[in-house]
C-alpha cells in the first residue's frame, strides 16, 4: 500500500504505510523523509529501520542521505512496549524543535516480536493506539512502516486501527477497552501466596524460583512500586521459573485508566518511586484488569 502524504499539524500526525516489497518501501519511505526536509524549522529526520531498509535509503538518498539521522530499529526498540513509549519521549526532548517537531520514520522489529503470540501483538497494537494520546501535545509526524513480509497481515490490519490516516482508525479507549476485555489465564495451582508484599518476600521467593541477584531485586523493586500505586492491596500470589517470574496484586481500587504507568513522569531518571510507570520500564509485561470489586495486575518480570 503507497502512502499518502498528509500535511503536518501542530498535533501529533500519526500515520502508516504497509509494503511487501523494497520497491513499495521506498516509494512511501523517500516522500515521507523530503517532506522533512523541506518543511522549515525542523531538525534532521530519522529513519528508524532494519539494517537492510537503511541500506536501500542510504542508496536511494545518494547526498542526501547525510541530512537524515539513520538508526538500526534494534538499537531504539529494545524491550516492552513501554520502553517504546520512553525512548521516543526521551528522544524528543533531546533532539525535536519547539513543539515537539520532526518527522520519524519508524520500523519496529518485527521478527520474533508483535506477531510472535497473541500476547505480543496485543502489546504492541496497545502501544500503538495509546501513542495517539501520549504524544497527542507534540508536533512530531510519525510514519509507521509495516513490512508485510515480516509483521504479517493480520497484525498489519489489527495496526490499521490505531492510525488515523488509514480510514479504519477507531479511538485508543476502544482499542484499549478491547485488548483488557481478554480474561487474564488463571494463576496456576501452585502459586504461593502471600499475605503482603513485603519486599524481602518477594525476594526470596524470585530467588528461590531462579533470578539472580540484581534480576530479583529489580523484580522486586518493580512488585513494591505497583504495589503503592495500587493500595492497599489485598492478596499477592507468586508464581513461574526464571526469567518469567511473575507477581499478581489484587487492590480494592479500580484502575481503569488506558494510561496508567504509560505517561512518562517529569524525569527523566527511572525510580521505584514512580510507581507503575517503573514497573512498565522494567518488567516484560503488566497487565491491569478491572472489575466490580476493584483491579488485578500481573507483572511478569521476562
Amino acid at each position: 500500500m503507497t502512502h499518502q502524504p498528509a500535511p503536518t499539524t501542530d498535533t501529533f500526525n500519526h500515520r502508516m504505510t504497509a509494503f511487501g516489497t523494497d520497491e513499495d518501501f521506498l516509494a512511501a519511505a523517500l516522500p515521507f523523509l523530503t517532506e522533512a526536509l523541506t518543511t522549515p524549522g525542523e531538525p534532521p529526520p530519522v529513519a528508524i529501520a532494519a539494517p537492510e531498509k537503511l541500506n536501500l535509503l542510504r542508496d536511494a538518498l545518494a547526498n542526501d542521505a547525510k541530512n537524515i539521522t539513520l538508526i538500526p530499529h534494534t538499537d531504539w526498540y529494545t524491550g516492552s512496549a513501554a520502553n517504546a513509549v520512553a525512548q521516543a519521549a526521551a528522544y524528543l526532548t533531546t533532539h525535536a524543535a519547539a513543539g515537539g517537531r520532526i518527522h520519524l520514520l519508524m520500523e519496529p522489529v518485527w521478527n520474533g516480536r508483535p506477531g510472535r503470540s497473541p500476547r505480543e501483538t496485543a502489546e504492541w497494537i496497545r502501544y500503538e493506539a495509546l501513542a495517539n494520546l501520549l504524544f497527542a501535545p507534540f508536533a512530531t509526524t510519525a510514519l509507521c512502516a509495516y513490512d508485510t513480509r515480516t509483521a504479517g497481515f493480520a497484525l498489519v490490519d489489527a495496526a490499521r486501527r490505531t492510525h488515523p490516516d488509514t480510514g479504519v482508525y477507531e479511538p485508543p479507549a476502544r482499542i484499549a477497552a478491547e485488548l483488557d476485555a481478554v480474561p487474564l489465564p488463571p494463576p496456576p495451582a501452585d502459586a504461593h501466596p502471600l499475605a503482603h508484599p513485603d519486599p524481602d518476600a518477594v525476594r526470596q521467593q524470585a530467588r528461590a524460583r531462579g533470578l539472580a541477584p540484581a534480576d530479583a531485586e529489580l523484580f522486586t523493586e518493580s512488585v513494591t512500586a505497583a504495589a503503592a500505586d495500587l493500595a492497599p492491596i489485598t492478596g499477592t500470589l507468586l508464581w513461574g521459573e526464571a526469567p518469567a517470574c511473575v507477581c499478581e496484586l489484587r487492590s480494592t481500587r479500580r484502575v481503569d485508566d488506558p494510561l496508567a504507568g504509560f505517561a512518562p513522569p517529569p524525569t527523566a531518571d527511572l525510580d521505584p518511586d514512580q510507581g507503575l510507570w517503573f514497573t512498565r520500564q522494567v518488567c516484560a509485561y503488566v497487565d491491569i484488569r478491572a472489575d466490580g470489586e476493584g483491579s488485578t495486575v500481573r507483572i511478569q518480570y521476562a
